[in-house]
């Protein structure tokens, strides 16, 4: 049934029709909620819980996974949402399982077969953790108990697995690498990754009104994303509040790039400031930087690394030029400092053993 808005209040509420434990028919209004998308989720957990005996006794984890989503749609982010059910593939062995049966015995067989597959201990891991969501999903919101279950169910692991190296580019390796492009905005967008340390997303989604030529200030507030089904982009927030920031740049090279950017791009018909400024109307394709990226390195005769490494590579250049963890944890736009720290702390090598010879000084 669809929702409404009280006119007075300008709040929300369902109302809905069910029958009651005699068969009889019901008009149910709901409480008013300050958003829409709550009075959705309450009538959603309202008709669930009316329709709970017979439900129990009939659902399958699709039926389960499905109502999950539906349910998670309405709390995250479009791309969290997107992620989630690009996962779907990996629960398909539990899918004609009925609830009222499932087992430890059907997990130990799913975990068997996610093990064979190619796949990193944390990215088996990332799995997991939805399983774990679907079946914490039933317990509270279906009725469906597996609490038990889930006090037995335990995550992937694998002691002999090596942990990935973090790969960057070191400055020798970028200038090499930058020094094969010779198309200006493709020089501008990996000068931009290298030296301000920009998720792809949020490079992709800068307009000339984000960027100060002259100071040398930068505006980060949103993001582009590709992985929306259907659509060939989509703007969104940043991935954390702390993703919001300001940064500035002073590095010659690439405000010169930018300032001579800005001036080609000025004699586009009908150009104006809210543009992208890697791209036009629309934003750089995600493909298209990838198959750049690739090229550049073969042509230069570096390693292969990820868009995203050029993130890594902008840490590694703030910690070798003595930056603390606090100005590079505002200026990648981390949460907190931990999360800097857990994802470098290798990277500061140089500093524990300057620390440790001062403590051996005193």
């Amino acid at each position: 049934m669809p929702v409404y808005q009280d006119k007075k209040t300008k709040k929300w509420y369902y109302r809905t029709y069910y029958k009651d434990l005699y068969g009889n028919n019901k008009q149910r209004n709901s409480k008013l909620y300050e958003l829409k998308k709550e009075a959705i989720s309450a009538e959603q957990q309202f008709n669930l819980k009316m329709n709970n005996e017979q439900f129990e006794e009939d659902i399958t984890f699709y039926d389960l996974w499905i109502s999950f989503c539906e349910f998670e749609k309405l709390k995250v982010k479009i791309t969290s949402y997107e992620s989630i059910k690009s996962k779907e593939k990996h629960y398909e062995p539990l899918f004609h399982i009925k609830m009222k049966n499932f087992e430890l015995k059907h997990f130990n067989q799913w975990k068997e077969i996610i093990n064979q597959e190619n796949y990193s201990t944390t990215h088996k891991n990332n799995i997991y953790k939805y399983l774990r969501g679907v079946l914490n999903y039933g317990n509270k919101y279906m009725n469906i108990n597996k609490q038990n279950l889930l006090n037995k169910m335990t995550n992937f692991t694998n002691p002999n697995e090596l942990k990935k190296e973090m790969l960057f580019f070191t400055y020798d390796e970028f200038k090499k690498f930058i020094s094969v492009e010779n198309n200006l905005n493709f020089k501008a967008f990996f000068e931009m990754l290298y030296f301000c340390g920009l998720r792809q997303g949020e490079a992709q989604a800068l307009t000339w009104n984000d960027i100060n030529l002259q100071t040398g200030y930068i505006t980060i507030n949103k993001t582009v994303t590709t992985k929306i089904k259907g659509e060939r982009y989509v703007i969104l927030p940043p991935k954390t509040k702390s993703s919001n920031r300001v940064i500035v740049t002073k590095n010659k090279e690439l405000l010169s790039d930018l300032q001579q950017l800005y001036s080609e791009k000025q004699k586009i018909v009908n150009f104006s400031n809210s543009m992208f400024v890697f791209g036009d109307i629309y934003p750089l394709a995600t493909t298209t930087i990838q198959n750049r990226k690739n090229l550049n390195c073969k042509n230069a005769c570096v390693k292969q690394i990820r868009i995203h490494d050029f993130r890594h590579s902008c840490a590694s250049l703030l910690i070798n030029q003595g930056a603390s963890i606090t100005l590079i944890s505002k200026y990648l736009g981390h949460s907190d400092k931990a999360t800097t720290l857990n994802t470098y702390s290798h990277m500061f090598h140089n500093e524990l053993e300057t620390i440790a010879q001062s403590l051996e000084n005193l």
